[in-house]
């Protein structure tokens, strides 16, 4: 049976990831930053509420920074993301905060897309009142 501590292990490579995207998705409670390379694959991610912000305190724009500063340092030391397309989904505070983040990690900022749903017909009436 051989020991776990003394088998040799192989390192993974370091993946280099210089373009990327950030998906913000900005709702009245949270704030959830996700970085992902061009195909959509995640890298780095983190929300107002992974960060220790509870409650209200979760949807507020300064909860939103600290989130992307957090996840914008973990993908540029471990993948080296400093040339981003940004992407924002909500209505949320943390919208302009995120991006503006972004830009003073000295994170490229290429274009920034607002990908908000926009409701077409809305929710199935109530059933009509008979007296």
């Amino acid at each position: 049976m051989a020991d776990t501590s003394t088998a040799t292990r192989k390192k993974k490579a370091k993946r280099s990831v210089p373009t990327g995207q950030v998906h913000i998705l900005a709702t009245f409670n949270n704030t959830i930053i996700t970085f992902t390379d061009t195909n959509g694959g995640a890298l780095a991610a983190a929300s107002a509420g992974a960060c220790g912000f509870r409650g209200s305190k979760k949807g507020t724009a300064y909860a939103a920074q600290v989130a992307a500063e957090r996840a914008g340092t973990a993908a540029k030391q471990m993948y080296g993301l400093n040339k981003v397309e940004v992407f924002v989904k909500g209505v949320g505070l943390g919208r302009e905060a995120a991006v503006r983040t972004l830009s003073s990690l000295d994170m490229q900022v290429e274009t920034i897309k607002d990908v908000t749903g926009v409701a077409h017909g809305g929710v199935r009436p109530r059933k009509t009142r008979r007296v």
